[in-house]
Parts: C-alpha cells; structure tokens; sequence
C-alpha cells in the first residue's frame, strides 16, 4: 500500500485503471490506454490496478464499478470517471492536469 500512496503523492499526474479480469468493459482500456501514453509520453504515468488483487486499495479509494478511471496529483484525487473512455476524452482532460 505504501508504494502506491509514494507514486500517487508526485508531481506527475498518475492515470489510475482500476479494474478486474472478469470484467468485459476494462479488456477494451489497455489499446486506449496505450494510445494515451503514445500521445502524451513521459508528462504522465499510468498504473492498471487489479481491484480483486488489491481488495485494500480499491476500499479506500471506495471503487464499486469497474473499469473506473482515476487521476492523481501531489496525492490528491482531481479526475474520477467510471466506464470506458475514449483515447481522445482521456488525453483531452489530462492536459488540464500536466
């Protein structure tokens, strides 16, 4: 658990997939996650998170549907969005947070 709060506290704004491998909707987020890393490169980082593998972590950030799309930065929680988004949706609102 530390090691996640240590990456969610940086400066860099950290796109958070919570998701599970029973669930159809979050085998389409890897392809569009990987285009949003293509687009914006090291001004991001971007952690999928197994919610059945860390039951503790998906709790405390109170995690009920997946897939569920999170951003951090310096620690705090400034995007949240449950469901499958887009490449373009995506990239558009974390240029607010680079």
């Amino acid at each position: 658990m530390s090691k996640f709060t240590e990456i969610i506290q940086g400066e860099k704004p950290v796109l958070i997939d919570f998701s599970a491998e029973w669930c159809q909707p979050c085998k389409m987020m890897p392809p569009i996650l990987k285009e949003v890393k293509n687009q914006m490169g090291d001004k991001i980082r971007i952690l999928k998170i197994d919610v059945d593998r860390n039951p503790a972590i998906a709790q405390k950030h109170q995690i009920q549907s997946v897939p569920t799309m999170m951003v951090f930065k310096n620690g705090q929680v400034v995007f949240r969005q449950s469901g499958v988004m887009q490449a373009g949706q995506i990239v558009q609102m974390m240029q607010g947070h680079v």
